[in-house]
């Protein structure tokens, strides 16, 4: 317990240091973030979790070390069940807030600009990029929560992390993020890192289908739930149809939750493994 804690603690502080310090520095200079430094900077920041994570494998256990990290990105050969789940998870969840929204209030919440023939297509064109994060966050920390904490607790936890990682966000001017409630974001990405945790223990540590359901998350925006022109970054006002989605997501997480299959660790390889035998919970 203390060697994985001993590998999680600069994992954490250094994520958080690369992220921050980039974002941070595109908010205050006011950067643009479709300029070339901006652009870096964010990238950066961005990939900061994989970037880390495959520095502290490479360090500690080599190349062979890092191959192990990497392979999950590569396991496409998973029920297609999870396929269908990756990617339909958080359209089902916004369609059926709206489904609320207009029963509550007798109104549609106001759909997005993009195109929905496009949003397929920026799926599969976004996927590969997630690896910049899911190689660190499921692919490398949350198994190492898991060998202390169990699955379950582990789940929570780096959801809660990653999702105060992406606190500098909420002031870049440019962001879609700016000025929205950063606490009711928080409860919405604590609740979606369970099931991504779910996905990744039920195909047995698959990165790519984390990645295909992180894609499909980002680019399901048919139903916008942000607040035009908010500014109260750490209160509570949001939109009906977020609070909806966190209320979704979190009963989809209960379910999950209870659902998630056990962790049983196996001796390291001497390669710095990461993976364990996963069982599922009776």
């Amino acid at each position: 317990m203390k060697e994985a804690r001993g590998k999680l603690l600069p994992f954490f502080l250094l994520t958080y240091a690369v992220m921050w310090a980039s974002f941070i520095t595109v908010a205050v200079a006011r950067i643009p973030v479709s300029s070339p430094l901006g652009v870096l900077l964010l990238r950066l920041g961005a990939y900061s979790p994989s970037l880390v994570a495959i520095w502290l494998t490479a360090r500690a256990n080599g190349g062979a070390g890092v191959r192990n990290l990497v392979r999950g990105v590569f396991k496409w050969r998973v029920p297609a069940r999870y396929y269908v789940l990756a990617i339909a998870f958080i359209p089902v969840i916004k369609l059926s807030a709206a489904v609320l929204q207009h029963l509550a209030r007798g109104s549609w919440p106001r759909s997005g600009s993009e195109s929905l023939l496009l949003i397929p297509l920026a799926i599969a064109f976004s996927t590969p990029f997630q690896a910049g994060e899911e190689i660190g966050w499921r692919g490398y920390a949350l198994p190492r929560l898991a060998e202390r904490f169990g699955l379950r607790a582990a789940s929570v936890i780096l959801g809660f992390i990653w999702a105060l990682w992406h606190l500098p966000q909420f002031f870049i001017h440019e962001a879609a993020e700016y000025g929205q409630s950063f606490p009711v974001f928080v409860l919405q990405v604590t609740a979606l890192g369970v099931a991504l945790a779910w996905i990744y223990a039920r195909t047995n540590g698959s990165l790519l289908l984390v990645m295909l359901m992180h894609s499909a998350t980002n680019n399901a925006n048919f139903f916008p739930s942000a607040t035009p022109g908010a500014t109260n970054t750490f209160g509570l006002d949001a939109s009906l149809l977020a609070w909806l989605t966190v209320a979704l997501l979190w009963l989809c997480a209960g379910y999950f939750l209870i659902s998630m299959p056990k962790w049983a660790p196996v001796a390291d390889d001497g390669r710095g493994a990461a993976a364990r035998d996963l069982a599922p919970s009776s």
